[in-house]
């Protein structure tokens, strides 16, 4: 869903600490032994940097399962610690041990061969799109505590270690190499690779960003075969913008002529990339196509070998993404069975279909098929041995499995769709909650699962971290954030109701009351959404952000998830299928009246923000007849679903072809002429996700019906704003001009 982003995983950062070296955040000024916390600034609220509680460093855990791996405090090591005690046990790497004639002086990441020998290491990383990136890679031999080049002829992408450490595919200019380490040669899997044609070992722009897949390469059990999937986008229609040097880039007066930029980058109803999977077998090293029923307009969200590493698991998504077919595939005779088909009505989501787990002997796999996203446990020849979990919620990550004796374990919505718990479901069927706190909690297991640390926040309470046993319980607090909890004490904060829509259907909904809230004053009032197909605002966890600052500036801010939201059932999500923006407006005003209405609030003072889907939704709203808003800002806002990427709004939208009335009825550009308050629109020049010229096309047919309004670009910035202090200036900006046509 890569688009369908909600607002708050664009600005929901943390800063990464070790786990046995927190740093405290807070600003607090002592006098006379009491301890006061310094005021807030805009910089508290909406700079990641500062806002960000602190948390824990990622966590590899380690074959013994009872210890993991983390990066040190300083970035020069990778030091082990004790499940038991969160204290640190010893150190797998260091740059200061390296022994030979290479050398590095940082890196940026790490990944640990199976038998634990050898460690890929990676700087120099270059970003491409949202998160894939070049990089230097090397292999550190843990015996004999030496560096080995992946490669010396230029950057790589998408390094993949074997099991055992001795082999690295990697892709460099669209072409798939695996580097043998042990022999120090590099040898070419494939060779009529080419930007913007040919693509093997990595996904296109498109599988990024709506699948999340970053690397489409896997090794068998044995490592004798690399699986790799082969892009066709030679029909893929290019997309071209002018990059502009911002003032915040390191020489911005370098460039007298701005870049020309120029990608592939489908649009909804032109042509895909057409896909293939192939099997590369090292020994005698032939390739052999898969034979598979792909047909040129089909995708495959996903490729994996099973828990035994002998057969390929290849997954089929058909063009309308509501036929799901999963195929068991010998790499050797290249002959795949169909084992599973899923169908919908509406769409399949990947967030369902994308929770997938392969087991020694079965396979875990999510699907909406009952109206909730639940888990569904299959052998290999397709037959559905039990189903793990079922109720009226929904299942919103696998953790994996205790192998020994059959328990999974997942996060659920099991005490409603704002929180999230950590559950259990045993061998027998038996379910049962890790913990039964309101609010959001998530989990990391070790590798056999006797052990976890679980972080957990709410809407009131900063983020907390704690290792637990399985079996005893509470280990050790890591983190409770105690001094950033003080530093926000008199911030804003999120309450939670339920708002009926005109049907009379309940939305649930928060609100945020204004640093120093009376009840009997009158404030103006500020909608923000997001309403995108499955995506959800209203959720019980910290967050502090812009819209808690627009609050602390004496603005209510309400927030409500009206239909096409997620995490209830697919009802209420799907009803949003072919028409998007219709029923998620409807809401939006529906919400807007209820908050105006209460005593609190200036009805003749209100207005409404988004970003991304949010800026759509600001757009649809302004332009429709029963909007009372005196303003709206549209943030990196979609104008016309024509101008955004097939594989989201297909999904959601079919293809304009198949549903021209839908595209019509949902364009924002169609409700232009109905906008009577004031707006702000926005948008970064360099946006590879939702281009600029969705802005510069509303802001074009406004101009041409005479409209008046406020835009602003931001030059070089991509979708997020995550350059320079961005976010900063972009709330600051918001303030003004509520400040002058609201408040």
């Amino acid at each position: 869903m890569r688009f369908a982003k909600p607002f708050y995983h664009i600005f929901e950062f943390t800063k990464m600490k070790p786990i046995n070296q927190i740093l405290l955040n807070a600003t607090l000024i002592f006098s006379a032994g009491i301890v006061y916390a310094a005021p807030l600034s805009v910089e508290d609220y909406c700079d990641p940097t500062t806002a960000a509680p602190a948390a824990v460093k990622d966590m590899t855990p380690l074959a013994d399962g009872v210890s993991y791996a983390a990066i040190s405090d300083d970035g020069n090591a990778i030091e082990t610690f004790s499940y038991k005690t969160g204290k640190k046990t010893g150190e797998l790497f260091s740059i200061a041990g390296v022994k030979g004639e290479l050398k590095i002086s940082d890196f940026e990441g790490y990944q640990i061969s199976d038998n634990g020998r050898k460690i890929l290491l990676w700087n120099n990383s270059q970003k491409i799109y949202r998160h894939s990136f070049t990089a230097d890679y090397y292999v550190y031999d843990t015996m004999r505590s030496t560096l080995a080049r992946v490669s010396g002829n230029g950057p790589q992408r998408a390094a993949t270690m074997s099991h055992d450490g001795r082999l690295v595919a990697y892709v460099r200019d669209n072409n798939i190499y695996i580097s043998n380490i042990d022999y120090q040669t590099d040898n070419a899997v494939t060779k009529d690779g080419e930007v913007n044609k040919i693509i093997y070992g990595i996904p296109d722009w498109s599988y990024e960003e709506e699948f999340g897949v970053l690397n489409t390469m896997c090794w068998s059990g044995d490592d004798s075969v690399l699986a790799f999937m082969r892009f066709d986008e030679s029909h893929v229609p290019e997309y071209s913008f002018d990059n502009y040097r911002g003032y915040c880039d390191p020489n911005p007066t370098g460039d007298l002529y701005p870049e020309a930029y120029t990608y592939k980058y489908p649009l909804a109803g032109v042509p895909n990339s057409v896909v293939s999977v192939h099997a590369y077998h090292v020994d005698n090293r032939v390739t052999k196509k898969m034979d598979l029923p792909i047909s040129e307009s089909d995708y495959v969200p996903s490729i994996a070998f099973n828990g035994q590493g002998d057969r390929l698991m290849v997954m089929i998504l058909n063009h309308d993404q509501n036929q799901l077919r999963l195929f068991n595939v010998n790499p050797g005779s290249t002959v795949g069975k169909q084992i599973l088909t899923e169908t919908s009505e509406t769409w399949l989501s990947p967030s369902a279909y994308q929770m997938l787990d392969y087991g020694a002997s079965d396979f875990v796999i999510g699907s909406e098929r009952d109206g909730h996203r639940h888990l569904y446990l299959y052998d290999y020849n397709g037959t559905l041995k039990r189903r793990l979990t079922k109720g009226d919620f929904n299942v919103t990550a696998y953790y994996g499995r205790d192998s020994r004796i059959g328990t999974h374990y997942m996060q659920t919505t099991s005490l409603g769709a704002i929180n999230r718990n950590i559950a259990a479901v045993d061998a027998k069927g038996g379910f049962r909650l890790l913990n039964k706190e309101e609010g959001t909690a998530a989990a990391t297991f070790s590798k056999n699962f006797d052990y976890y640390l679980m972080s957990h926040s709410s809407a009131t309470q900063v983020p907390q971290y704690r290792l637990y046993s399985v079996k005893s319980g509470k280990l050790a607090d890591i983190e409770l954030n105690q001094a950033y909890a003080s530093k926000y004490a008199d911030a804003p904060k999120m309450e939670f109701l339920k708002v009926k829509n005109d049907e009379g259907k309940e939305m649930n909904a928060f609100i945020i009351k204004p640093t120093g809230f009376s009840e009997s004053k009158k404030y103006p009032l500020l909608m923000y959404q997001y309403n995108g197909p499955e995506s959800q605002e209203v959720l019980n966890k910290w967050r502090m952000e812009g819209i808690f600052y627009i609050a602390s500036q004496g603005y209510v801010v309400a927030c409500v998830d009206g239909r096409g939201t997620g995490n209830r059932d697919t009802a209420w999500s799907r009803c949003v299928y072919k028409n998007l923006g219709d029923l998620e407006t409807k809401d939006q005003l529906a919400g807007a009246k209820y908050f105006a209405s209460l005593p609190y609030i200036d009805a003749a003072r209100t207005a409404c923000f988004g970003w991304s889907y949010g800026g759509y939704m600001t757009l649809m709203e302004l332009g429709n007849p029963g909007c009372r808003f005196k303003a709206g800002v549209a943030m990196a806002a979609v104008t016309d679903w024509r101008f955004y990427d097939a594989i989201y709004t297909e999904r959601f939208m079919l293809t304009p072809s198949q549903n021209s009335a839908g595209y019509d009825k949902s364009s924002a550009l169609r409700y232009s002429p109905g906008v009577k308050g004031r707006l702000l629109i926005m948008s970064g020049t360099s946006d590879d996700n939702v281009h600029f010229y969705n802005t510069l096309k509303y802001a074009s047919k406004f101009n041409s019906e005479g409209g008046i309004f406020d835009m602003m670009a931001y030059a070089g910035f991509e979708h997020s704003l995550r350059m320079c202090n961005a976010r900063v200036q972009l709330f600051r900006k918001i303030v003004d001009f509520l400040d002058l046509n609201v408040k």
